[in-house]
């Protein structure tokens, strides 16, 4: 009895979850797997790609979730976001105050089971969603290439990550 309510309480959540990302792009499918983002001893989030059809090409729409595992500042969130994008190689510090700035303005503080999506849209600009919420947006397809490449490029400091999200394993 007790393995059927999980059973049952786990589709319906995972239903939940697909609604979101279905919300955004009707046609949103899981590309790959959802790999958890572990830190020394802590997991951080759990990550899932979704595509039209789960169809991954980075100049259509797609959304990245993030459901996070532990409580996190938003403020650190968009911190790390700019360490990343500078690992990656790119170096303007001025448009990357910018997006600090913004990004800062965007990310909540989280805590286990917030679930944040970025969605890239149709024009390039990148939209960020508190559950179904609109939380924000930075119309910058630049911004855009250099935020979704943390996870989705190939110089991204979590390969591993990147592999399962694209279902390259």
């Amino acid at each position: 009895m007790l393995r059927r309510l999980l059973l049952c309480l786990s589709l319906a959540t995972n239903i939940a979850y697909a609604s979101v990302a279905q919300k955004l792009i009707p046609s949103a499918k899981p590309v790959g797997d959802s790999p958890t983002l572990t830190y020394l001893f802590w997991d951080i989030y759990q990550a899932t790609l979704y595509a039209p059809d789960g169809e991954f090409d980075t100049a259509n729409p797609f959304i990245l979730k993030l459901h996070y595992l532990r409580d996190l500042n938003g403020e650190e969130i968009a911190k790390r976001s700019i360490e990343e994008m500078k690992k990656q190689g790119f170096q303007d510090e001025v448009l990357m105050s910018g997006w600090f700035t913004q990004m800062r303005a965007i990310f909540p503080d989280v805590t286990n089971g917030t679930e944040l999506y970025g969605l890239r849209t149709e024009q390039g600009s990148s939209q960020f969603y508190l559950g179904a919420t609109l939380i924000g947006e930075i119309d910058d397809p630049q911004f855009t290439k250099h935020f979704f490449a943390i996870w989705l490029s190939e110089n991204t400091s979590e390969p591993a990550m990147r592999r399962a999200l694209l279902n390259e394993n």
